[in-house]
């Protein structure tokens, strides 16, 4: 395998549509980006809309904005049934959005924060879109996990909301230990179908605005080393196009930096936690995360998703 993998090495895109959350900054700005020069229409799934036009403007090719609040299922619902009606095709999502060691917050479902964005949000958003993919040979789901899937993480099915007591690195371990576990679960249900395939990746330590909510006691120390110990924003992309774009990519794989550590580098092909691989606690995750969002994912063959 080509471990300087680069944007040069992103096949020709063009006739395929791409839809990345949460893309008007930071590495969904450098994933879109990428996509757009590539030739492939490009919506930007965000929060602030006139944030997202800014960001599209910046960006060469065809690139679009569609309205998107993860911390509300209402929101996640009604930018699904926008882009169903304007898209005909959707060959990437990329589930990129996310929020990282937040003061203690709920969504405005009662989610817990992090688990709610970055987990419940995507799942939804997903399951939502799925049948608009499934027709497509090639057409990929990637979630972008984090290394922080291993720090402090497990599912909490006992308090899953982080309502008995928080802890702002426990919830996100959870959070990214869940975006790993519904990939590996998405990719064992459509493997029978055979056209779309789930991957991950993770951008090592990128210098992007997610620390910002850290605790000062982590926040100074990585903003000071930061020119030593992280990567630019377009360098932590690579994993997620990777995963996204590479024809010799298959359902399932998980891409990260190739350096030491997985900190930074040209992405390569790496390994998740023991913990990420229990089927058993994937399948009870993906139950509950249908209980909690009311969205049932579209069966093989069936052509629309179906909503509790």
């Amino acid at each position: 395998m080509n471990e300087k993998w680069t944007t040069a090495n992103i096949p020709g895109q063009q006739g395929r549509v791409a839809v990345v959350t949460g893309a008007n900054t930071g590495l969904g700005f450098e994933t879109a980006k990428a996509l757009a020069e590539r030739g492939a229409s490009v919506v930007i799934a965000v929060r602030n809309v006139e944030k997202g036009r800014q960001a599209a403007a910046r960006m060469n090719g065809d690139v679009s904005v569609q309205q998107l609040d993860l911390t509300s299922l209402d929101s996640v619902r009604a930018a699904a049934a926008a882009l169903r009606s304007r898209l005909d095709r959707i060959d990437l999502l990329i589930n990129n959005a996310g929020v990282m060691y937040n003061p203690k917050q709920t969504t405005r479902d009662g989610f817990e924060m992090q688990f709610g964005t970055n987990h419940l949000g995507h799942f939804a958003l997903t399951g939502l879109l799925l049948d608009r993919m499934l027709p497509l040979p090639g057409s990929r789901v990637v979630t972008v996990s984090s290394t922080g899937h291993r720090i402090r993480a497990a599912i909490h099915f006992d308090d899953l909301q982080w309502e008995k007591s928080y802890s702002r690195a426990g919830a996100y371990g959870q959070s990214k230990l869940a975006n790993l576990m519904f990939t590996y679960e998405l990719q064992r249900r459509l493997a029978e179908h055979g056209t779309t395939v789930a991957t991950a990746a993770h951008p090592g330590l990128s210098s992007t605005e997610l620390v910002r909510n850290s605790p000062a006691a982590l926040r100074l120390p990585l903003t000071a080393l930061a020119p030593l110990i992280t990567q630019t924003p377009a360098m932590g992309a690579l994993p997620t196009l990777r995963a996204a774009t590479d024809p010799a990519a298959l359902g399932g794989q998980y891409y990260g930096p190739g350096g030491r550590f997985e900190i930074k580098g040209h992405p390569r092909l790496v390994t998740s936690s023991p913990a990420s691989h229990e089927v058993a606690v994937q399948q009870r995750l993906w139950t509950v995360s249908e209980d909690l969002t009311g969205v049932r994912f579209p069966v093989v063959g069936a052509t629309q998703p179906r909503t509790a």
